[in-house]
Formats: structure tokens, C-alpha cells, sequence
């Protein structure tokens, strides 16, 4: 740009965030893999997808894992795997944020010792651990320990990273699942909010930080945020949440420093607002996203990663997210965004927007806070009720048509896609081989190490954490002896216990849907006086690792609504489990919700257990992100109805729940 510039524009063209791809899968040697290729394509940092056994503490041979290793992200095992996934880059010179929550300790610690292993000064690493464990109760799912536990892990990693890796961030506050949970941009902003003081309160109190230093603390806090395509909206829910950090930074913290109260954040657009239904339009929707995180200067995303147009279909392919890393680059390179000061300076319609979530967002936080924080909300159930109720709202809205979904419930007449003709070849597919390599050579790591070291480490872990000691030493000496992740995890489960969140479905939500449900809730009441007189039950069951619970919420809650009796106990049960409830309660029906990918193995493995449990003649529908191939196999296996994202409508859902009652019974 010339050195004069034209009035209205910046004197210096300002540099682009981050540009990153969420990415990792099958195996850590084709992980690094992906990551060199996306980095010769100009992407500019490292997202790394762990998988579910990883983030939920356990290694690829425990019994939840089946089905689900390597599938949404990469397995990390031990301190092998984490070379391999890191092998020739260079973690000194290279960002790197890590979605990783409950065990974020443990994969820091395996992440340090291989930076330390290429010769990196740790102080010169520079990344990001999402480490936000309150988010996990309420929409994700990958929590393990109970929240006062988790809270003490993340305080120990916060102090021990701004001790030893002061460029890192130890925590990343994540609004971004609670938008997906149902979350209003009001109840996004306060919530996250009232994370991030349960966490700075946390550091505060455990007496490793002094006070002088709570503004070092502040600036590594980071956030990772959820962009719908509201993207005006959008754009004023992040201006409001810089806005309230800098007061909340200020006011209950004391932090003078305005470059430490700077509110600095990286995003992913809103994935599960993609649709399967004319995926293309996907494509525009992540377009539109981006600019509601990039348009204004003054509370633009440090960090950029989209998803890319078929994930509602499963795994993006490399092409896919290529893709995506184009959309970023051409508007940070070919458009004149960076040119300008804040688009948004002086807007009437945006000031107003801004303090209208401003204010809201301050009731939703007061109101937290008042309960004793977020932890007591967590726990009373109420942030999780308030989620599930505003994303019964929004279903509604949909059902209804009040709001416009292209190509879901409007528009929706098409031609054939030349994206998806190639059927599963339009998306990633990993293969079943993985898990058993997976198995195999975690078993060949435990039979090659120092045993004796090994139990050591173990139990000064265990001895650590029955005291207030900071965890990240004994962590450390864990990784150096070889300890896998589901020994790690499993050391702090027998000390710290495990945790069940509520579901959020106790609390009344409101009937909704449309019109049809008065028929539904008369057929549910038929059908029960002709198989005796009692109310339809169902069974809601998650089974394997997948925690994202908000489709089986809201069928369960759809079905609550038309009368059914509804059991539903929550995320992360065995076949077994849900087999055994099923028996146990004399349901009508089993609906079994799967997200993650696993559905060839965890649902034959509940119809093996029902027909070995003498109820072979209970009827099983299954909901997910299901490619076509995958439900025919499933309907062959006995499975009586497929769902996926295209099945928009929960009451026509719970209608056909009770015509496969009916069909089951010979009504």
C-alpha cells in the first residue's frame, strides 16, 4: 500500500489470524501426514481432532473405545504416539491449538516433552489447550472427573504454563458447543463468561499464582467462539463479549493493563448448522459465517479454522479442507478487508445490537454468579435445563417454518449433486483395520517399558492428587515412564471419581412442535391401551463415546411431549448398559443416537445383547450422521428405522417411533 494512505483506509495493510483446519484422524503417522500437506497449502497453524478415547481418558483397548478410535480425531496413547503425530514439524516455530478438555494436562505434558525432545525451548512454544471443562458437562460430552477436580487440574496447568510456557495459552474458554447446544447468543456470552470467572476465581484462590501476576493470567486466557450465520448478529456478539471481558477483567480482577483485558479469541464456524440436505449450500453458509468473526477490526478472530462443506455427511477428505483454507485466504488476500479501520465505528444499528446482548448477557451472568457460580449451575441443572429449552425453541422455530432452512424446510426441490454422486467416496473413510492397529500397539508399549517406573509414577500421581499439590510435575514424570493416557485418567478417576452431568430433560420445556402433535400424542395413547393399558416406553440410549447428546435430547423430549414414558440416562454407556436398562424397565422401544461415526459397531453390538438377553423382538431405531451404505447395513442387522440430519421434523420422528411400535407388535 502506498505510504500516503487514502483517507478512510489504514496506513498498513493488517496481517491475517491464523488460518488453521481441524484435523487428525486414524492414526498419529496419518495425522502428520495431513498436517504437513495442509501446511505446504499455507495454512498458517495446527488444529489437532483427538479422538474420543483420547479426550475421554482411554486408550484404544478399554471397552468404551470400541468402535471409536481414530474416528473423530487422532488416537494419542503415549508419549510415542504424540512423536509420530509431531514427527519433522517444527513445534518452536508452529501454533498449535489442541481441542482437548478433561485430560488437557496430560496431553501438555506429552506435547512439552516431545517440543523438549527437538531441542525447543519450551518458553518459545506458543498454542493453545482448550482445557474448558464446563462446556463438556453442558453440550460436548468429554468430561470425566467431577467439576470441582477438573477445576483443580486446570488451575495447576494455568499456573505451571505461566511459569514455564508463558507464550502458551493453558486455557481456551469455549462458547462454541453451547451455541450448538442451543444457546442464544445472549445465554452464549454470559454462560462462557461465567466459565471464565469459575476459572480466573480458581487460579486466584489455589495460592500457586501470586496476586501481582492474575494480569499475566488474563492475557493467556483465550476463547474459542461459535459463528452462526446470523453473521450481523454475529459480529455484535463478539464486539459485546470484548466489551464485558474488559470490564469483568478490570472490575473483579484489578488487571490495569488494557493490552492484558484485550479479548482475544480464535473460532470455528458453525458446523452443526451444515446441512445434509443440498450439502452445496454449505459452501455459502461458511462463507457468510467467516464474516461475522472477520468484518470488524476491533473484534476480529486471532485464529480462523471452518469446517468444510460435507461434514453433515462424515469426514471431510483433504480436498474438502483445502477448500475451506481457500475461503479464508481468498478474503484475507484477495479482498480489501485488512484495509480499513473497524467497519463498524460509529453504527447506530450496531451499538444498539451490541448493548442489547451487553445487558442481556449481564442478567445471565448475575444470575449465575448468584447460584455460586457456574459449577452450582452446572450441578442444580439449570444451565444444562436452559440450553435444552432454547434449543427446543429453536427446533420449533424450524418445524414450523418461522425460520428458513435453504433446502430443509424450504427450497427444497434440486438436482442431482455432482459433490455427493460418488456416495461415500464424497467423504473420509477410515478404516476398520485402525482400531485393531491401535490395540495392538498400545499393547506393544506397555510390554516394553519399566514396569517398576511405571507403578512409581503412577502412584506419586495418585499421592499428588489426594493433596493440593500442583499435578503437572507428577504428570510429567508419568510421561517420561511411559504411562498411556487411560492409565493416567484412570489414576485420578480412583482418586478424584467419576461424574454423571445432569441431562437437563427434569425440568419442563415446553410442548412445541406443530400442529401434527395432537394426533401423535393420540396414536401414543391408542397404542399403549392396546398393549395393555400402560404408557408407551422408550429407551433414549448414547452409546460408546459420543457425548454430543443434543438430537437425543430433544427426540426425548419431543416424545416426553406426545406422552411416551422416556428413560434416558444420559452419555457414554456399554452395549451392556443399555441392554440391561432396556430389560429392566420393559421399554417399548430402544432409539439409539450416534454422532461419532461408530454406529457399525456399537449398535449390533446392543442387538447381539438384546437377542442374548431373550428380547430380540424389541424394536431399535437409530439416529446419526449415517451415509446411506451404512443404514442399509444397519436395517439388515434388525435395525427397524434409520434417522439422520435430514429427518428435520421431531413430532413426524416420534410418529414413526409409534408405527415401529405398532409394526413390532403386530398392531
Amino acid at each position: 500500500m502506498d505510504e500516503k494512505a487514502p483517507a478512510g483506509r489504514l496506513p498498513e495493510r493488517d496481517r491475517p489470524w491464523l488460518m488453521r483446519t481441524y484435523a487428525g484422524h486414524s492414526s498419529a503417522a496419518a495425522s502428520n501426514a495431513l498436517f504437513h500437506r495442509n501446511l505446504a497449502k499455507g495454512q498458517t497453524g495446527l488444529s489437532v481432532a483427538f479422538d474420543l478415547p483420547t479426550q475421554t481418558g482411554y486408550d484404544p483397548d478399554h471397552e468404551l473405545a470400541a468402535g471409536e478410535v481414530g474416528r473423530v480425531g487422532v488416537p494419542v496413547a503415549n508419549l510415542g504416539d504424540m512423536r509420530a503425530l509431531f514427527d519433522g514439524i517444527p513445534l518452536a516455530d508452529t501454533n498449535t491449538s489442541m481441542t482437548i478438555n478433561a485430560p488437557a494436562m496430560w496431553l501438555l505434558a506429552l506435547y512439552g516433552t516431545v517440543a523438549a525432545e527437538q531441542g525447543a525451548e519450551l518458553a518459545r512454544c506458543a498454542g493453545t489447550t482448550q482445557n474448558d471443562i464446563i462446556k463438556e458437562y453442558l453440550s460436548r460430552g468429554t468430561y470425566i472427573f467431577p467439576p470441582a477436580a477438573s477445576l483443580r487440574l486446570t488451575a495447576d496447568l494455568v499456573a505451571y504454563a505461566l511459569l514455564r510456557m508463558p507464550r502458551w495459552n493453558p486455557v481456551n474458554i469455549c462458547s462454541y458447543h453451547l451455541q450448538e447446544a442451543g444457546a442464544t447468543p445472549v445465554q452464549e456470552v454470559g454462560f462462557a463468561l461465567a466459565t471464565a470467572v469459575a476459572v480466573l476465581d480458581a487460579v486466584r484462590d489455589c495460592g500457586q499464582v501470586p496476586p501481582g501476576r492474575m494480569g499475566d493470567v488474563v492475557a493467556r486466557v483465550s476463547f474459542f467462539v461459535n459463528a452462526g450465520v446470523r453473521f450481523v448478529e454475529e459480529t455484535a456478539k463478539m464486539r459485546a463479549f470484548g466489551a464485558l471481558w474488559d470490564e469483568i477483567t478490570r472490575d473483579r480482577y484489578g488487571v490495569t493493563d488494557p493490552g492484558q483485558r484485550r479479548f482475544r479469541y480464535g473460532v470455528q464456524v458453525n458446523s452443526l448448522g451444515l446441512t445434509e440436505a443440498q450439502p452445496e449450500n454449505n459452501v455459502q453458509r461458511i462463507v457468510l459465517e467467516m464474516l461475522g468473526v472477520t468484518l470488524s477490526r476491533d473484534a476480529r478472530a486471532r485464529a480462523v479454522q471452518l469446517p468444510a462443506w460435507n461434514e453433515a455427511l462424515g469426514l471431510p477428505r483433504p480436498f474438502d479442507q483445502q477448500w475451506s483454507l481457500r475461503m479464508q485466504q481468498v478474503l484475507a488476500y484477495e479482498s480489501d478487508l485488512l484495509e480499513y479501520p473497524d467497519l463498524f465505528a460509529g453504527s447506530h444499528v450496531m451499538t444498539a445490537l451490541v448493548d442489547g446482548i451487553v445487558t442481556g448477557a449481564r442478567v445471565e451472568l448475575e444470575k449465575v454468579l448468584g447460584m455460586g457460580g457456574v459449577v452450582a449451575a452446572v450441578e442444580s441443572g439449570y444451565l444444562k435445563g436452559a440450553l435444552v429449552a432454547s434449543l427446543a425453541e429453536r427446533r420449533r422455530r424450524l418445524e414450523s417454518g418461522a425460520d428458513t432452512v435453504v433446502g430443509v424446510n424450504r427450497f427444497t426441490g434440486t438436482e442431482p449433486s455432482p459433490l455427493t454422486a460418488a456416495g461415500a467416496d464424497s467423504i473420509e473413510q477410515v478404516d476398520p483395520a485402525v482400531e485393531a492397529a491401535a490395540v495392538a500397539a498400545v499393547r506393544h508399549w506397555r510390554a516394553g517399558r519399566d514396569g517398576a517406573a511405571v507403578d512409581a509414577a503412577l502412584e506419586r500421581l495418585r499421592a499428588d492428587a489426594a493433596t493440593t499439590a500442583n499435578l503437572m510435575p507428577a504428570t510429567l514424570e508419568c510421561v517420561r515412564a511411559g504411562v498411556t493416557t487411560g492409565e493416567w485418567a484412570g489414576a485420578l478417576r480412583r482418586v478424584f471419581g467419576e461424574y454423571r452431568a445432569p441431562t437437563g430433560l427434569a425440568g419442563g420445556v415446553g410442548a412445541g412442535g406443530d400442529a401434527t402433535l395432537a394426533a401423535v400424542r393420540q396414536r401414543v395413547a391408542v397404542t399403549g391401551r392396546e398393549l395393555g393399558g400402560g404408557r408407551l416406553r422408550l429407551l433414549v440410549g448414547k452409546p460408546g463415546l459420543d457425548g454430543h447428546s443434543n438430537g437425543a435430547e430433544q427426540i426425548a423430549v419431543r416424545a416426553r411431549d406426545a406422552g411416551f414414558e422416556v428413560i434416558y440416562q444420559g452419555i457414554r454407556l456399554t452395549a451392556g448398559q443399555i441392554v440391561a436398562a432396556a430389560v429392566e424397565e420393559d421399554v417399548d422401544l430402544v432409539g439409539l443416537s450416534v454422532l461419532s461415526g461408530s454406529h457399525l459397531a456399537v449398535v449390533p453390538a446392543v442387538l447381539d445383547g438384546l437377542r442374548a438377553a431373550g428380547r430380540g423382538d424389541l424394536p431399535v431405531v437409530v439416529g446419526g450422521i449415517i451415509p446411506a451404505g451404512d443404514a442399509d447395513a444397519l436395517r439388515a442387522a434388525g435395525v427397524a428405522r434409520v434417522f439422520t440430519p435430514r429427518d428435520f421434523a421431531l413430532t413426524g420422528i416420534v410418529d414413526e417411533l409409534v408405527t415401529v411400535v405398532r409394526h413390532a407388535n403386530g398392531l
